[in-house]
């Protein structure tokens, strides 16, 4: 089988897409070595990497982002000449714009089953964030359109993976069809509880050894809601100076405001990105709880992450995030306001998060490796393929 991914999702420092396809990829080495995998991407040049089992296409993008480097991929007959060259067997689609449609008219060109990958819930995230600032009118119109657009674009497809079977039943409920809902998982051999020497990292990324260490890896963008939580740490900082300690590792559009932030507490150590996941999950055991502010999150993959390393998760309740928490969210906050976050950090240090850690590990690692992910997942892409209708 050759599998063939396309999305704009992608850039040298992204995340979870990015994560998703290159574990995509360890899958087939490891299990499934007459298998091949080939990816297009945008990129600073038009160039191809990659070797006889996985190869990667790159294809020159205007930047729309010099912070998340993310690209607009618009030399569409490149993708064309790709596809026509590689020939797969079935294409994944992972991102809702100009590229999906371009998939959907190549596959029906070229006669190869098209899927469609749902990592982003952005009527929600994009759309209606935008409407709000117009009006209650706005944002029923524009979810109106969004909904509509949804519907049409997915449903030609052959099958639309769902992160979250909360989120699967709100598109069938909007008229898509063929939704499958499919986990994201966890590298089980890198993101485990180890002993890491914590004083000597500490002192590296210049944080106290006696205060309390947050977490937050991500970009640093509105629709992950970093602004609540760069609010309430200033809350906690106010309340008691010193005692806690925020690490960000990613980069984005708020940036300037977690300088300021930095800037006004002198408790914050930034990393724009960490490309390597042993020394991510590192980070992961460093900290004393991982903070996730995202209300807007179809899966939440930082949080698997953190809880298979040890470190348990505090966020706001009420997110597609919820059913991949494996620790209580009494403590959690249970409305999108800075103080309330504030509140449900310290709350959730009156726990013992060392024995809450070491429970989450387990569920985590158990129940969301990847190997079961891609299992189900390349079972659902030999039934599209089989049942094909040319």
């Amino acid at each position: 089988m050759k599998i063939c991914d396309l999305t704009q999702f992608y850039s040298p420092v992204s995340g979870g897409v990015r994560r998703y396809v290159e574990q995509k990829v360890a899958y087939l080495r490891k299990h499934r070595p007459e298998s091949e995998h080939v990816l297009v991407v945008p990129g600073e040049f038009t160039e191809s990497s990659g070797d006889a089992q996985a190869r990667v296409y790159t294809i020159a993008s205007p930047l729309i982002s010099r912070t998340s480097r993310y690209r607009a991929l618009l030399k569409l007959h490149l993708v064309e000449e790709v596809l026509e060259r590689e020939k797969p067997d079935i294409i994944e689609s992972g991102d809702p714009y100009q590229l999906a449609w371009k998939a959907i008219a190549s596959g029906r060109g070229l006669e190869i089953p098209v899927v469609g990958f749902y990592h982003s819930h952005f009527p929600e995230a994009y759309i209606r964030s935008v409407a709000r600032y117009f009006g209650p009118l706005a944002i029923a119109m524009a979810e109106d359109a969004s909904q509509r657009y949804v519907k049409s674009l997915y449903n030609h497809l052959e099958r639309t993976f769902v992160p979250s079977p909360v989120l699967a039943n709100l598109l069938s409920s909007w008229g898509v069809e063929r939704v499958e809902s499919i986990d994201l998982g966890v590298d089980t051999e890198i993101f485990y509880p180890a002993d890491i020497p914590t004083e000597a990292l500490r002192l590296k990324l210049g944080i106290p050894a006696d205060c309390r260490l947050l977490l937050y890896v991500g970009r640093l963008a509105s629709e992950k809601n970093v602004k609540t939580l760069f609010r309430a740490f200033e809350i906690l900082h106010g309340r008691e100076p010193g005692r806690h300690h925020l690490l960000a590792i990613g980069d984005g559009t708020s940036r300037a405001a977690l300088n300021r932030l930095r800037s006004s507490t002198g408790a914050v150590t930034w990393l724009q990105y960490c490309g390597e996941a042993t020394q991510l999950a590192d980070y992961y055991r460093l900290a004393d709880l991982f903070v996730h502010p995202g209300v807007q999150e179809t899966f939440g993959l930082v949080t698997l992450e953190s809880q298979a390393c040890g470190t348990p998760v505090i966020g706001i309740r009420g997110s597609y995030m919820d059913r991949i928490i494996f620790s209580s969210q009494t403590q959690w906050a249970d409305a999108n306001t800075p103080e309330s976050l504030a509140n449900a950090i310290c709350a959730k240090f009156g726990l013992d998060l060392r024995e809450v850690g070491r429970l989450a590990s387990i569920r985590a690692r158990e129940k969301y490796s990847w190997e079961k992910v891609f299992g189900r997942l390349f079972t659902i892409y030999e039934d599209v393929i089989a049942k094909y209708q040319h």
